[in-house]
């Protein structure tokens, strides 16, 4: 094991000095900082400024103050106008955003936005409403109250409505943080097999380490870098969205799926990286990278997509087994589970998948990596190296 850390340790120190890893572990930490307190920057109360003139004016003024004393984050002022002309005036010169007149007409200069336009249509059903009993001979207090009913309660399996909410934001951040977090990583470990067989430092390296030994300090020192950067990205997001109120309640268990993110990144990034060094290994030049790396990356964006179907039908079949199913499992799972409660032996049956699946990847790419890394020149083929293996 020692010639393993000592590689492991040589990359740390040497990707871990450079200006652009730390630079850019900062730059994430305050982008995340950032987005977990933009629902709260942008949160605040909505204020309108709503003209009246005609008739019914007094009723729709107790209307839209009735609506503002619901919502503590609104607020209403109202201004009252003569007639039309004055509404109008007051409304082209910015005073008010709408006005409506006669409780028939709302006079604004552009299209209003979703929720002034319910306010307003709110107000003048309300006072519509009251009239129309009225002339039926009805009273409307009376029928106000007996439209009192109460809300019934909700339960769900998953917790609260507003909890489902937060775990399907949490969801789709482990979706884009994950995936984002592994081809980064992966790329910088197939970028660094490039570089030494190109540069042909992997010869003299390999005059002291052995070649599976080689590949595994690489694929752990980086490995180190890249779960710093995770265990980062949820502290700062979570400490953030807390602070910042924009998420003042975690749902129950959160912390633990925070924990399994960890063990599945651990997983995905294990697969991915000996996939990533192993074609890495067929190549000379950094030019030629990108394309021998197509199909590895079509794999892991394949799975990236298909997290935002999970996160939304977490309990549909096709989510279900391929949330079992070894690659996808280190990326499907969290994200599941995140929505959900997974039974056990589905996370314990994609666990010992994606294991079995890691070993066998991580042998398979140490043949390759091992048969193709002191071979420079033209692009080394796969039957060659398959044949060679057989």
């Amino acid at each position: 094991m020692n010639p393993i850390v000592l590689v492991a340790r040589r990359e740390i120190t040497v990707r871990g000095r450079t200006k652009g890893y730390r630079y850019g572990l900062l730059v994430t930490a305050v982008l995340v900082a950032v987005l977990a307190m933009l629902p709260k920057l942008f949160g605040g109360p909505d204020d309108h400024a709503i003209g009246l003139a005609g008739a019914r004016a007094d009723r729709l003024q107790a209307a839209l103050s009735a609506q503002a004393a619901q919502d503590a984050d609104r607020s209403i002022k109202v201004t009252r106008y003569a007639d039309e002309a004055a509404a109008r005036a007051a409304v082209a010169a910015g005073d008010v955003e709408a006005a409506i007149v006669d409780n028939t007409s709302v006079i604004s200069k552009t299209v209003l936005g979703t929720g002034l336009s319910v306010l307003l249509d709110t107000a003048h059903r309300m006072v519509t409403t009251e009239q129309n009993l009225a002339s039926a001979g009805l009273d409307p207090a009376k029928v106000a109250q007996a439209q009192q009913v109460p809300v019934m309660s909700r339960v769900t399996l998953n917790g609260s409505g507003e909890d489902a909410t937060v775990r399907m934001v949490i969801a789709l951040t482990i979706v884009v943080v994950l995936f984002m977090l592994l081809l980064q990583i992966c790329t910088w470990v197939a970028m660094g097999v490039v570089e030494e067989k190109g540069s042909r430092i992997v010869e003299i390296l390999l005059t002291l380490v052995r070649p599976w030994q080689l590949l595994a300090g690489k694929v752990i020192g980086l490995g180190v870098l890249g779960l710093s950067q995770l265990v980062v990205i949820a502290a700062v997001g979570l400490a953030a969205a807390q602070i910042s109120g924009a998420v003042p309640h975690l749902p129950d268990g959160t912390y633990g799926v925070v924990a399994g993110v960890v063990v599945w990144f651990l997983l995905g990034y294990a697969f991915y990286a000996a996939m990533f060094a192993a074609i890495a290994s067929l190549v000379s030049r950094q030019e030629e990278l990108s394309g021998v790396l197509s199909p590895a990356t079509m794999l892991m964006t394949a799975s990236y997509l298909v997290g935002f179907f999970v996160g939304q039908s977490p309990d549909s079949t096709l989510a279900r087994v391929l949330s079992i199913v070894p690659p996808f499992s280190s990326m499907l799972m969290p994200v599941r589970s995140t929505v959900v409660r997974v039974p056990v032996w589905e996370t314990a049956l994609a666990m010992g998948l994606m294991v079995a699946a890691v070993a066998a990847v991580l042998y398979a790419g140490g043949r390759v990596y091992q048969r193709a890394v002191l071979r420079t020149g033209t692009r080394v083929r796969w039957s060659e190296v398959l044949r060679r293996h057989s």
